[in-house]
């Protein structure tokens, strides 16, 4: 795939830090890789410590100022970035397939998507609404106020590149918070190119800074805005050790926290459920990024009644699937991001094979199409035995449980330390309503494959993490209550 853009500028090749767009303090660099090819196709800076610090200079800096601007003038700057985004969406989609790996129409979808949570949060910033509380005595006033918690660290993952930095910088900028971000390693120019488009819509100098970095360098930069008491929080998508770690070392400056961390999402097919709808809500929630995404389901339950006609419809589907390059357009799975990625999968299912399970469709690498390719796979008689129902797969492989009785399945699948995403099919309302209510979720589809929304609240329980992103709930991650008593006025 070759990237050409209409606007070659979108690929600024440094990294950002108050008004400057500038190298890595010592001008080491960071290759960028297609997951296609594995092929080299552009460089960032490799940052340090150094331009950490310097980035927080820089947003507590603009602090001040950025958090004094009126609520509506500050909406204005982030609509206009919406705008922007959604004008540049050829560009942003083909960077995103190309640094990604997913097919081109995933990543168009992606831009629209992460403009959602622009948009959102533009019209939020103008109802950060404080309380008048009533007074328990007369003469006096009492009010709650909602104020920015001042400089934020945000930390994205490489699966959605622009919609994690939109769900993150968009609140921030909304809520009147100054920002310091660090992408992911393996995709760092779209989130440079959502960030330069920012700069153009307005945003000032030092609102916005980005630092780019390895996987050898990541925690020297974090580390500077962990141990720096300016950051007043962090906002983390990624693995929940990560996300450990952070919460232990933000305790010693007790920053605000949101993390959204590791999932193990069950997705169960009852006897009542309607089973076209079940393969086509799975194949939406599965296959989506080619299943490297935190709440694609990584246990599917079915019951016995429906458990072989689910599998062999299921299986047709998905042997069906067009694996390859986003520079094909008949591609629905792309490459998986890296080497470490497959050689999870592959793990996952020989120890799967190995206890019992069996392959339907797939069950192999692709290796003629690229190093990073994985054939989406169905297996049946998967038990919680296999590492694949313990651990997240992050891929195209779709493990299938069969079983009985509704009580027996609710604790097989909150049996996880994780609790992001839950989906079920079912027909008999009271059951649903059983269902929703026992499953230990942060986010629960009820006939439903496709959740996320930007009006809705993100977020997961136990070791997901806490927080929520999107929804009118996703600015108070961003500022804190100041509770002011006015006395004597009688």
């Amino acid at each position: 795939m070759t990237l050409t853009l209409e606007r070659q500028d979108l690929m600024p090749g440094q990294q950002l830090i108050g008004a400057e767009w500038r190298e890595a303090s010592d001008a080491r660099r960071l290759d960028v890789s297609d997951p296609a090819t594995g092929s080299v196709f552009a460089s960032v800076p490799d940052g340090s410590a150094a331009d950490a610090r310097a980035a927080v200079d820089a947003a507590h800096a603009a602090f001040a100022t950025w958090r004094a601007v009126p609520a509506k003038q500050r909406a204005q700057i982030i609509k206009r970035w919406n705008d922007l985004v959604m004008a540049h969406q050829e560009d942003l989609g083909r960077l995103i397939s190309r640094e990604q790996g997913k097919p081109l129409a995933e990543g168009r979808g992606e831009v629209a998507y992460a403009a959602s949570y622009i948009e959102w949060f533009a019209e939020e910033a103008t109802r950060a609404n404080g309380e008048v509380i009533p007074a328990p005595v007369p003469g006096r006033r009492m009010f709650a106020l909602k104020e920015p918690v001042g400089v934020v660290a945000a930390i994205t993952p490489w699966n959605f590149p622009a919609a994690m930095i939109a769900r993150k910088i968009a609140p921030a900028l909304a809520a009147g918070c100054t920002v310091v971000c660090k992408p992911a390693e393996d995709t760092p120019l779209t989130s440079l190119a959502l960030v330069r488009l920012a700069r153009e819509a307005g945003v000032p100098a030092g609102v916005i800074n980005i630092v780019t970095a390895s996987r050898e360098r990541t925690p020297e930069v974090v580390d500077v805005w962990l141990d720096d008491a300016r950051v007043r929080k962090i906002s983390f998508t990624g693995s929940t050790p990560v996300g450990q770690h952070l919460a232990r070392r933000s305790a010693d400056t007790l920053k605000k926290l949101s993390l959204e961390l590791g999932g193990n999402a069950p997705f169960i097919v009852f006897d009542d459920a309607d089973l076209d709808a079940a393969v086509d809500g799975l194949m939406a929630a599965k296959f989506r990024n080619g299943g490297q995404t935190c709440v694609c389901p990584n246990r599917v339950f079915v019951h016995e009644r429906l458990h072989d006609a689910f599998a062999d419809k299921l299986a047709g589907r998905v042997g069906a699937l067009k694996v390859g390059p986003a520079s094909d357009p008949a591609s629905q799975i792309g490459p998986m991001i890296n080497a470490r990625a497959v050689e999870k999968i592959e793990r996952h299912v020989q120890d799967a094979l190995a206890k019992g399970a069996r392959v339907l469709t797939g069950g192999r690498r692709l290796a003629e199409l690229g190093p990073h390719y994985y054939a989406p796979t169905v297996l049946v008689n998967a038990d919680a035995t296999m590492a694949c129902s313990c651990e997240e797969t992050f891929g195209p492989v779709v493990p299938i449980t069969r079983f009985g009785d509704e009580a027996e399945v609710i604790a097989a699948a909150n049996d996880t330390p994780f609790g992001l995403a839950a989906y079920f099919y079912a027909s008999d309302v009271r059951r649903i309503w059983r269902v929703a209510e026992a499953l230990e979720s942060g986010i629960v589809g009820i006939n439903e494959g496709a959740l996320a929304a930007e009006a809705a609240p993100f977020g997961g329980v136990k070791a997901s993490g806490y927080g929520r992103e999107g929804s009118v709930h996703g600015l108070d991650d961003y500022v804190h209550i100041k509770y002011l008593c006015q006395g004597q006025l009688s």
